[in-house]
């Protein structure tokens, strides 16, 4: 259904603006004199030809508006109106244009967590279900607090990881650029010195060939690698975003030597963190299984927590089909089951996800204490080849002589 952008005057004279979702013009126009508003101009959305430029909505703005919402229905403020209220504080402008999208929305009839759903760059899979459940059960506040708290978790744990990786991430962007900047533009000086060295000594050692073989090569078609590998990448983006290549991504993920545990760790406390919360406000285990297998952030787990759910509705327990994927840590399997034996299952799942988060810190600490020798260790591989490959004809006719 198409957008219309529209400007309307309310009975107490205000000026109002947002956007909603009508047939055409006149009914939108319809919808805004039900509300009790008088349009003074509604315009279609108009559509971008080009890349949309718009602004990230970081996780730390999404945290402090769930949870300005939470504080506003919990006082006693009727959604709409919250909605409303936020949409006009947002500093952030693609925010402000979408929590007035999930206002006008709303308003026609829509769910919020379907509201929420149909901006899925601001909104992710965690906020949705667990609004989702929340309004179904009645704990809307709750969950948007605690998905809000979550966020921020979330963001701490990345700000941590973008600034242990920043010293690694510049030490091989570095490296690399000396590196062909060597090969490309230095090498090529000592083309004639080496015929020569060629000539009179009766060859060159293996590692000086080798190095002006990938020099002329990179001369030559060096831009087409630049434009191919860009290619690769952005095809590689587009087919990670397919139900196939998203499924293939999160199971390769999870069988990196090192960051696969780390990918585990966050996917697995997100599952049980969710799942706990939704337990603990008294959601049926099948739905509160549905809902967090989608929070998990990984289909590889989703699949067999949805797996796991199927086997539950048969009557069975859900630590031992869980224990059949084969994907969840044998200490974590250990304590849901024992939990589901003591009957305290939601306070266990919320214990096991601050555990898990707790070891996902360590994890990274010794995977930035790992990366960072490694990438020097390979940098100066690098640079030792171009070198050594460079100099040893030259030491070599100099010992003969």
């Amino acid at each position: 259904m198409p957008e219309f952008v529209y400007v309307a005057r309310s009975a107490s004279g205000e000026d109002v603006s947002g956007t909603i979702a009508a047939g055409s013009a006149r009914e939108a126009v319809a919808v805004l004199s039900d509300r009790s508003l008088f349009p003074l101009r509604v315009e279609p959305v108009r559509q971008q030809f080009f890349w949309p430029m718009r602004r990230r909505v970081t996780l730390s703005q999404l945290a402090s508006t769930l949870a300005q919402l939470a504080d506003l229905l919990q006082n006693g403020v009727p959604l709409l109106t919250s909605l409303s209220l936020l949409a006009e504080q947002a500093v952030h402008p693609e925010l402000r244009r979408v929590l007035a999208n999930v206002r006008d929305k709303v308003a026609e009839g829509t769910a919020i967590d379907q509201a929420l759903a149909s901006h899925p760059h601001v909104f992710g899979e965690l906020v949705v279900s667990m609004v989702r459940a929340g309004a179904e059960g009645a704990f809307l506040e709750e969950a948007l607090k605690r998905t809000a708290n979550f966020l921020e978790l979330q963001e701490e744990i990345r700000s941590r990881v973008k600034g242990a990786m920043f010293y690694p991430a510049f030490l091989a962007i570095v490296g690399t650029v000396i590196t062909v900047a060597l090969i490309v533009f230095f090498v090529p000086r000592f083309a004639e010195l080496f015929d020569k060295l060629e000539r009179e000594g009766g060859g060159l050692p293996l590692a000086t060939v080798v190095l002006l073989h990938l020099s002329d090569f990179l001369g030559r078609y060096g831009l087409l690698v630049g434009v191919g590998i860009a290619a690769a990448v952005v095809g590689l983006r587009q087919m990670a975003k397919t139900p196939r290549g998203q499924e293939w991504c999160d199971r390769l993920k999870l069988q990196l030597p090192i960051f696969g545990p780390i990918f585990l760790s966050y996917a697995l406390s997100r599952f049980c963190r969710v799942l706990g919360t939704l337990l603990r406000n008294g959601v049926p285990l099948l739905k509160a299984l549905e809902i967090s297998s989608q929070s998990a952030g990984n289909r590889v787990l989703e699949k067999a927590i949805r797996d796991s759910a199927e086997n539950v509705s048969s009557g069975e327990t859900l630590s031992r089909p869980l224990a059949q994927c084969g994907i969840i840590p044998k200490p974590v399997m250990a304590m849901i089951t024992v939990a589901e034996q003591a009957n305290n299952l939601e306070e266990v799942l919320v214990d096991i996800a601050e555990s898990v988060e707790r070891r996902m810190a360590r994890q990274i600490d010794l995977m930035v204490r790992m990366v960072e020798p490694i990438m020097l260790l390979v940098m100066g591989v690098l640079i030792m080849f171009v070198l050594v490959a460079l100099l040893l004809p030259i030491v070599e006719m100099s010992t003969s002589l």
